[in-house]
């Protein structure tokens, strides 16, 4: 191209280009004053005029660039920085090697980066697209800005951000992104954190962040994140921290977040609004959970969830709604999860506790008779989880045989041999299966008292079963 095709504004590109030097059109009104076209920018970055000692780079802020920008599988060795500017096509950098790019501040109709590899950072910082932002199989060497980005297209059935199979090799800043669309990271690789704190996302009714088997080296950073439709990190893997703290997450019949088969270093949901639609935590390996139970939804799925810490310290009465939200059935190994968690800070009581409402969620699983063997177990002992009801059952039933006794003696069996008659200790002989007081064997009461005595002998016996269980239970613990 040579320079006597170009317009007065084009040449002020083209003289600057040799030196690096940063041309502003942003005091030039509209029109032909700050229109430069995209070939005229294309035959720079691939065949531009060099100086010796000088630095090469396309510095242009404020200009209208007319037609597409064509780099696809080019080679760009000159820095790139496009601010403030409105295209008219999609830049097309699909397959392009670049040293660094910047089109921060500007307006496109959209952006193709597919396969393309950047050797420094790329910088798409407040920028405004109205199509679709493709960077998926992107090589980056340094950071990808996408700050208070804002992608609304006039819509289509893909992604309007795709960051699949994308490879970060520092952090992806996307703090403040608003997007009308999904937003797919399936696969992608971010050796930093992945930032979306403050970020608005919507897709209603459908899935809004496709994030399967995404590898982020640190956090990910979702702080006041606002996000409708169903939020996907099924096998992620994530060293430190998913912080969701004051998030809204809501996709009402749905799905809003699902994590299930993640390794998560600490999992925080906390401080927000209730979540709206189910939250899918099954099978993901989580060091330190961090959950508020105000935010848990109606339904939550659990089954082999794995977690070391649970905070904060909440009462079990607090955590157990959790568990009894899943609508899966009985999970023995989430109430073995959150017991280890009590028993790990200390907390025997809050153990106890929830073994207790495990008993009684399997007891809804089991037979007619199981059933009604649960409840006198329950009734009786609680499962052997609180010994206290046993010894005052014991001493209630000790009270009424001693008393019925006293005022009416069981005729002895053999009168010359029989020892004296003691009622308390006759009674202790009918409620203790294992110890005997040489009473039992010597007297036999009739009519009515010898129901009363049977009653005591299968009272007995249920009490010593249930306590001798529990204790059984609590010893194979530790």
């Amino acid at each position: 191209m040579e320079i006597d095709d170009l317009t007065p504004a084009e040449r002020r590109v083209w003289r600057a280009f040799a030196t690096g030097a940063e041309v502003d059109f942003r005091d030039d009104g509209e029109g032909t004053e700050r229109t430069v076209r995209a070939s005229v920018l294309r035959a720079l970055l691939l065949n531009g005029p060099r100086e010796p000692g000088e630095i090469a780079a396309v510095k242009v802020r404020g200009a209208l660039i007319t037609g597409a920008l064509d780099l696809r599988y080019a080679t760009v060795d000159s820095v790139v920085h496009l601010t403030d500017c409105r295209f008219t096509a999609p830049p097309d950098l699909t397959g392009a090697h670049v040293r660094y790019l910047s089109l921060r501040d500007s307006e496109m109709p959209g952006l193709s980066m597919t396969r393309s590899r950047i050797d420094g950072s790329l910088r798409l910082t407040r920028c405004r697209f109205d199509g679709p932002v493709r960077l998926d199989g992107a090589q980056i060497a340094g950071a990808l800005f996408l700050e208070d980005v804002e992608i609304l297209p006039e819509g289509g059935p893909g992604p309007v951000l795709q960051l699949n199979q994308i490879s970060v090799d520092d952090d992806l800043c996307a703090r403040g992104l608003r997007a009308r669309g999904a937003v797919r990271l399936d696969g992608a690789g971010v050796a930093g954190s992945l930032d979306l704190e403050d970020a608005d996302l919507s897709r209603p009714g459908r899935t809004v962040v496709e994030a399967e088997a995404v590898e982020i080296g640190a956090n990910l950073l979702a702080r006041r994140l606002r996000a409708e439709g169903r939020i996907e990190l099924r096998g992620a893997r994530i060293p430190g921290r998913v912080d969701l703290l004051d998030a809204r997450l809501s996709n009402p019949g749905g799905t809003a977040l699902r994590i299930s088969s993640s390794v998560i270093g600490e999992f925080w949901l906390g401080r927000g609004p209730r979540v709206q639609g189910m939250l899918n935590l099954r099978r993901a390996e989580i060091n330190q959970l961090d959950l508020d139970p105000a935010m848990l939804p109606d339904q939550v799925r659990l089954l082999d969830l794995t977690y070391t810490f649970l905070t904060p310290h909440e009462p079990a009465e607090r955590r157990l709604p959790m568990l009894e939200r899943d609508g899966e059935g009985f999970d023995p190994h989430a109430y073995e999860q959150l017991t280890a968690a009590y028993r790990r800070i200390g907390d025997d009581q809050a153990a106890r506790l929830v073994q207790l409402a495990k008993q009684r969620r399997r007891r809804s699983t089991l037979p007619w008779y199981g059933r009604v063997w649960g409840r006198l177990q329950d009734a009786a002992v609680g499962y052997g989880f609180r010994p206290l009801r046993a010894a005052g059952w014991l001493l209630s039933l000790l009270a009424i045989g001693s008393l019925a006794f006293a005022g009416h003696h069981p005729p002895p069996l053999k009168p010359g041999e029989a020892p004296e008659f003691d009622p308390v200790f006759y009674t202790l002989d009918l409620l203790l299966p294992v110890i005997s007081f040489g009473q039992e064997s010597a007297f036999a009461p009739t009519g009515g008292y010898r129901t009363l005595a049977y009653v005591l002998v299968v009272t007995g016996w249920i009490l010593a079963t249930t306590v001798l269980a529990g204790v059984t239970r609590t010893v194979s613990r530790q």
